[in-house]
């Protein structure tokens, strides 16, 4: 027999024995699926965190409070609250660094109830500069930020997010109104443009008060959580890092091989750190789901020992009429491959289909989700599947072929 004859006999086989060959593909297509769908999400949301991520700026620079091995995400990220960063660090870069950076920006945040006559909102706040609108590139769509003065001077000042003023106020005016943030009254005088989700966070579903006022009055703290600064252009921004290193290290009394109490960073460092965190968790679901391809093995294994003796007669036959031993080897191999192969494709197509619906919903909801379905994943699904007709199918193959012809005739 050639090939096209073990293949069709290997069809055959399926043909007539419809529930065992269902049975026999099931855990080669939960297998398959599942490292389609694994690879083809983690991709989709890689790029959704990433997406993220680009969506606040290529050109600016970031600093964080607490030292952190390279690639290694800073300390505040495990929940450690670090105070290494001050009011006056963001001065001192703003004065003596970089020429190259055109604002600076310094964070804190908090959560708290705000309250408008009856109406409360439970919310995010930010404690800003007046920098914010160019650092972060948006801009108000009604009233005004507040100025520098504000800022330093502790002024009651907010700039509510878009949601927040509908929330609030709905369809009324909110300039000049009063509301409530804890027990301090702040007055209204500006509303943001809508932003929607940038950096992780729901832009409009904030309001702004001046940074100063933000730590003394509502957080009672010295430090600030993030530094943010603008660099003119994209090819400067290594140079702004180095001086806002230069700066801190000085600052903050560092000695020339001590590590740093904070973390400087640039979008692209940050983007690399992101994609290799991704992409370790990608590889590490595909392995999980892969456990579930070498449990189908085994099932392949059992079935085709099962079928091996069901078909002792007809292997005896066949080695009675001049079949080999490698002849018989062949013909099981083939059936465990054409198995394997045609619960792969089913596998592919399912992980696929799935696939597609998480990222139109993803994408339906609003976030920026890409669907990737890669030829790689593919024809990975192709070549583990046949890999593991191969590989489970050798054993009852090679013990088809050691049945002795006249015993084989035998059996009832």
């Amino acid at each position: 027999m050639n090939i096209k004859e073990y293949i069709y006999s290997s069809l055959q086989t399926m043909k007539h024995s419809k529930l065992r060959s269902a049975l026999t593909m099931l855990g080669i297509i939960i297998g398959i699926m599942s490292v389609i769908i694994v690879m083809s999400v983690g991709a989709g949301a890689q790029s959704l965190i990433l997406n993220q991520v680009k969506s606040v700026g290529s050109n600016l620079v970031g600093v964080l409070p607490g030292g952190s091995e390279e690639n290694a995400p800073p300390a505040f990220v495990m929940g450690i609250v670090v105070t290494t960063l001050k009011y006056e660090d963001g001065e001192e870069i703003i004065k003596h660094g970089c020429k190259c950076i055109e604002a600076l920006n310094m964070y804190v945040s908090g959560n708290a109830t705000f309250n408008k006559d009856d109406l409360v909102v439970n919310t995010t706040f930010s404690g800003v500069n007046e920098s914010y609108l160019q650092v972060e590139d948006t801009e108000v769509s009604w009233g005004r930020f507040f100025t520098e003065e504000e800022e330093k001077s502790l002024a009651r000042v907010v700039v509510l997010g878009n949601e927040v003023k509908e929330r609030l106020f709905g369809d009324q005016d909110p300039l000049g109104s009063k509301i409530k943030i804890k027990k301090t009254n702040f007055t209204v005088i500006g509303v943001m443009k809508k932003r929607g989700v940038s950096g992780f966070q729901n832009q409009d579903d904030q309001v702004f008060v001046p940074l100063r006022t933000a730590q003394k009055l509502l957080l009672g703290i010295d430090h600030v959580s993030m530094i943010r600064a603008k660099v003119d252009t994209a090819e400067n921004v290594d140079k702004a890092v180095e001086s806002i290193e230069m700066i801190l290290r000085d600052r903050h009394n560092i000695d020339p091989g001590e590590a740093d109490d904070f973390k400087v960073s640039s979008m692209a460092q940050g983007l690399e750190m992101l994609s290799n965190i991704t992409n370790a968790l990608r590889y590490f679901l595909v392995l999980i789901a892969g456990i579930a391809l070498v449990v189908g093995g085994f099932g392949i294994m059992n079935i085709m020992l099962a079928t091996i003796q069901e078909r002792t007669r007809e292997i005896g036959l066949r080695k009675a009429v001049g079949a080999k031993s490698k002849d018989i080897i062949f013909q099981f191999l083939i059936e465990a491959v054409v198995i394997t192969f045609f619960a792969g494709i089913i596998g592919i197509i399912l992980g696929a289909l799935i696939s597609i619906l998480v990222a139109k919903i993803a994408q339906y909801l609003g976030y920026q989700w890409d669907l990737v379905i890669s030829l790689q994943s593919i024809l990975l699904g192709c070549g583990v599947s046949i890999g593991i007709g191969l590989i489970f199918g050798i054993f009852p193959a090679r013990r088809a072929s050691k049945l002795n012809a006249i015993e084989s005739l035998r059996y009832e």
